[in-house]
């Protein structure tokens, strides 16, 4: 009886130290964190710590999840979970500046009414028309709302950024000016021109409008405002030297800039040459900073145009045989693999179009950090711009097609210390106090080299809709501009943050084959052109020999058309080989994994198992 009341009293003293324990802990240790996750999930990058910092007034965060609703959901669960105990980071952090609130809706209450009435999106999860949530509302001082409707689990590498960005607008609530300087019509035009619709404004205009306050500043600036959040200078063609000292000190200033350059802007094409839908010779239609980039060392490739066979748009032409549709190299359809999936401004984007783009380069004795956004692949060329401004056949292009084996960069963040372009002072020749001009700064762009990103013909299709000119999306151009600008117009603890990375994984040997496959198919589809021409050739002469009057076939002439018909023939079915061949290899590589997948990982442990059991049974007496 004793003992078994001392086995009583141990455990109870036992209970009661571990409950101290834990209490003593969650008093004393709860600002004590230790982050063992792989990609450092929920330890603060460097800027997002700056930002908190820099509240002044209080920020109030309500985090909505319906913990019972999606309990069965366990995707979300998990990421709920990730999102709340990031958020709790970040009060933990703000010195009592950030205040956060989680709430668990239920259907049909206050919570759920506020919750829609502030622009949360809710998921339906039955027919009850019951919806769950899982978003976030944040209010500062002065009631400005800002939200994340619904955290999507793709989006995950870029939570520390929409976090951050959330809180920033919140500490900094006006709206964010940018400056446009523009050699395009941008703002519309008095004419027609390739890129506008008559003389509207370009629909990135509009676009830009919805998020910024826009500033006009004309070609001819020789002042640039300091509360400018960000400059927007685009095609820059012959800009004075007044204006060019105006965004060398601007620059120097720490102002931010997304600048649009472009050897061969098409949508600067006079509507007499638009109308050919090709630049014509003898116009000037490219524009550069050189007096400005060169001094960082970076350039663009004077004359160059970037061409990629394995991302050339689909164009029609006349041939022959009447329209035909072909890849003319100079205008790219760019995908995920080439944007940046490390950099916020690229990283959820899908497609971009691009026409006659130049190429960036970075020189070996330069300073600044260059880091690409968009590139092309590796079966790329550059290709000179007097051939595209004679106005060549995409066939003849792509017969001409060489690649360089490299990746050409067509978007670059470039940034670091740099000294100004203007060592002597202001051009004018006014003399400054010493104070007047910068002498070095540290620089923040985005260079784009193509300015025909932003015409309304690459990223926009208007369709009528009961009268109505109703303009849909088929790239994401306007993203592009629209992220590149709200990144660079935040301050630089905001531009600073980077994706953690993503989990998903392309079919890279499944796509290697079917771009072996294309090239051979395009090799023989040359080919079979190559014969046609020669055929007809032959055909031509012989209709001269038989003179102008003959419309009855000689039987030469019959030969030889049966003949090219034969070979035509032939030549389809070896096109039509390649097609095969192509799905015959992507299926036998299917085949193949699913047997490791299925078949092979459970045999293989069914024979350990087996060689297990026999080794154990002979080891016993």
């Amino acid at each position: 009886m004793r003992r078994h009341l001392g086995t009583i009293v141990g455990l109870g003293l036992a209970a009661a130290l571990a409950l101290a324990l834990i209490t003593i802990a969650n008093i004393s240790l709860s600002g004590i964190r230790l982050d063992l996750t792989e990609k450092r999930l929920f330890t603060l990058s460097a800027g997002t710590l700056n930002i908190l910092a820099a509240l002044e007034e209080p920020v109030s965060l309500d985090f909505y999840f319906s913990k019972q609703a999606l309990s069965d959901y366990p995707l979300l669960m998990n990421y709920a979970t990730r999102v709340r105990e990031l958020l709790e980071e970040y009060a933990a952090r703000s010195d009592g500046k950030l205040r956060l609130t989680v709430i668990d809706p239920e259907p049909f209450s206050e919570e759920e009414d506020e919750a829609v009435a502030k622009g949360l999106q809710g998921i339906p999860i039955n027919s009850a028309g019951e919806r769950a949530y899982f978003g976030l509302i944040g209010t500062n001082s002065i009631d400005t709302l800002a939200i994340i409707p619904f955290f999507r689990a793709e989006r995950e590498s870029a939570l520390e950024y929409e976090l951050s960005k959330l809180v920033y607008k919140l500490a900094n609530p006006e709206k964010y000016t940018v400056g446009i300087i523009s050699g395009l019509p941008l703002f519309g035009s008095a004419r027609p021109t390739a890129a506008g619709r008559g003389g509207a404004a370009w629909a990135i205009v509009n676009a830009m409008r919805e998020f910024f306050v826009l500033r006009n500043l004309g070609t001819a600036v020789e002042t640039i405002a300091a509360d400018i959040s960000v400059l927007l200078i685009v095609h820059p063609k012959a800009l004075s030297e007044n204006t060019l000292f105006a965004i060398d000190q601007y620059l120097l200033r720490g102002g931010k800039a997304l600048i649009f350059v472009d050897p061969l802007s098409e949508s600067d094409t006079p509507q007499s040459a638009a109308a050919m839908s090709m630049p014509a010779p003898g116009l000037d239609l490219g524009s550069d900073l050189k007096a400005i980039l060169d001094g960082w060392g970076i350039r663009v490739i004077e004359g160059k145009i970037a061409g990629d066979i394995s991302l050339a748009m689909r164009v029609q032409t006349r041939g022959a045989r009447g329209l035909e549709e072909r890849s003319y190299l100079p205008w790219l359809a760019l995908d995920g693999a080439n944007l940046n999936r490390q950099d916020f401004t690229t990283a959820e984007l899908d497609r971009i179009h691009i026409g006659s783009a130049g190429i960036i380069e970075k020189e070996p004795d330069s300073t600044l950090n260059f880091e690409p956004l968009i590139e092309t692949t590796s079966q790329s060329m550059q290709i000179d711009r007097s051939t595209l401004l004679s106005a060549p056949e995409p066939t003849a292009l792509l017969r001409d097609f060489a690649a360089d084996n490299k990746r050409q960069v067509l978007a670059a963040r470039v940034s670091g210390t740099v000294n100004t372009a203007f060592p002597e002072g202001r051009p004018d020749g006014a003399e400054d106090a010493p104070t007047d001009v910068l002498k070095t700064g540290e620089v923040h762009v985005i260079l784009v080299a193509d300015t025909d990103l932003l015409s309304d013909m690459f990223w926009i299709r208007t369709q009528s809709f009961f009268g109505m000119e109703i303009p849909q999306t088929i790239a994401d151009n306007g993203d592009f501009v629209i992220n590149a600008l709200e990144n660079l117009a935040g301050n630089t603890d905001l531009i600073s943050l980077r994706s953690r990375g993503e989990s998903a994984r392309p079919f890279t040997v499944v796509e290697a084959i079917r771009r072996e496959a294309e090239a051979e198919f395009r090799e023989r589809e040359q080919q079979l052109q190559a014969r046609l021409e020669e055929t007809e050739n032959k055909i031509l002469a012989l209709q001269q020999e038989g003179g102008d009057g003959a419309v009855i076939l000689s039987p030469e002439q019959a030969r030889e058309i049966e003949k090219f018909r034969k070979e035509q023939l032939l030549t389809r079915k070896e096109l039509r080989a390649v097609q095969h061949e192509l799905q015959k290899n992507i299926e036998g590589l299917g085949t193949m994994l699913k047997f490791i997948n299925i078949g092979l990982v459970p045999l293989l442990i069914a024979l350990l198992a087996v060689f297990a059991g026999i080794y154990r049974s002979r080891q016993r007496p």
